[in-house]
């Protein structure tokens, strides 16, 4: 174990006793770094308040290092970053989480995963919903970050675009769904964007239970949604509130904690925004440390949880694994 503080142990000893663990897991320095297994189960569960949250696991996507993924640092920058993080450096790890919220007599889902349509190691939702008990049926409603492909794609079928909750409502900011959809938006996108930008607008607007929410508002009891601009115009991240107890859903705000915890200025290749991104997240990030409030994140270790501290001018993540 790294040396830490007693205050950090407490937290991480707190955060895991919230979330059932037995005891915090703290990742190890650069000599323990090595290639993580998959989870042993696909899914875990925890309660804030009277709301139970079960991660589930889709998969992870090991990203060979890239110069242009962080546009502001280096290979051998984001490698020393994952290394301090006890993070395997070999590759880039990005994980990805859905949370699934349980309000007794239905399901809000956080983002639909990836359909097995993003990476070839991912694409374990629906077998992981099914070993949870999770009957995609009463999946009442979709709560949807942004419209990038590990998140959205595991809405629709691979080969006929058919929705695969026709019942739940799904709900987006009305920014992020009128910016992917305009008419001209295809013939402005890069190359490697009009694929998916084509995707969406053959398929999102034939769907009619769409509910498009303008600015702030809360979306289901307890649950509000924020907007975070910048990893795309319209990204949102979702505030639970059960009792006293609070979960920020922070979805893409800080991707790879590893990197953007201690490096929160760095911009990622997928933000359509770089600067706004970067004002987003200290933003969020420092609301919930000023709330000491647990955080899930669509690509954090699984099961996609942890908790920020401040360290200077920049933060400090302390993940729960499993």
């Amino acid at each position: 174990m790294p040396d830490m503080s007693r205050r950090e142990v407490l937290r991480a000893s707190a955060f895991a006793a919230a979330v059932g663990l037995a005891a915090p897991v703290f990742l190890v320095g650069t000599a323990g770094a090595e290639t993580v297994p998959g989870p042993a189960t696909g899914f875990h569960r925890y309660r804030i308040g009277s709301v139970e949250v079960t991660a589930l696991y889709d998969g992870i996507w090991r990203k060979p290092h890239d110069p242009a993924f962080i546009r502001n640092a280096s290979i051998a920058e984001t490698k020393a970053a994952l290394a301090a993080a006890g993070q395997v450096t070999d590759y880039m790890p990005i994980p990805l989480t859905v949370q699934v919220l349980d309000f007794g007599d239905h399901y809000v889902m956080i983002d639909a995963g990836s359909g097995a349509q993003w990476q070839p190691t991912a694409g374990h939702i629906a077998q992981n919903m099914q070993a949870a008990g999770i009957d995609p049926a009463k999946i009442r409603q979709i709560l949807i970050s942004h419209f990038h492909p590990d998140h959205v794609f595991g809405l629709m079928d691979r080969d006929t675009n058919a929705l695969i909750y026709p019942d739940a409502e799904l709900v987006v900011s009305a920014a992020e769904y009128k910016w992917w959809t305009a008419p001209e938006r295809v013939g402005k996108l890069p190359p490697e964007r009009k694929a998916l930008g084509t995707r969406i607008a053959k398929v999102f607007p034939a769907w009619k239970n769409w509910r498009l929410v303008e600015g702030e508002a809360e979306v289901a009891p307890g649950i509000r949604l924020l907007p975070t601009p910048g990893h795309t115009p319209g990204h949102s991240a979702f505030h639970l509130t059960s009792g006293t107890d609070q979960l920020m859903l922070s979805n893409d705000v800080a991707y790879v904690p590893a990197l953007l915890a201690p490096h929160p200025d760095w911009q990622g290749a997928y933000d359509q925004d770089g600067p706004a991104a970067v004002v987003t997240r200290r933003k969020l990030l420092d609301r919930v440390v000023a709330e000491a409030m647990p955080v899930a994140g669509a690509h954090f270790p699984f099961p996609g949880a942890g908790r920020f501290a401040r360290d200077g001018s920049a933060y400090a993540f302390t993940p729960v694994t499993i």
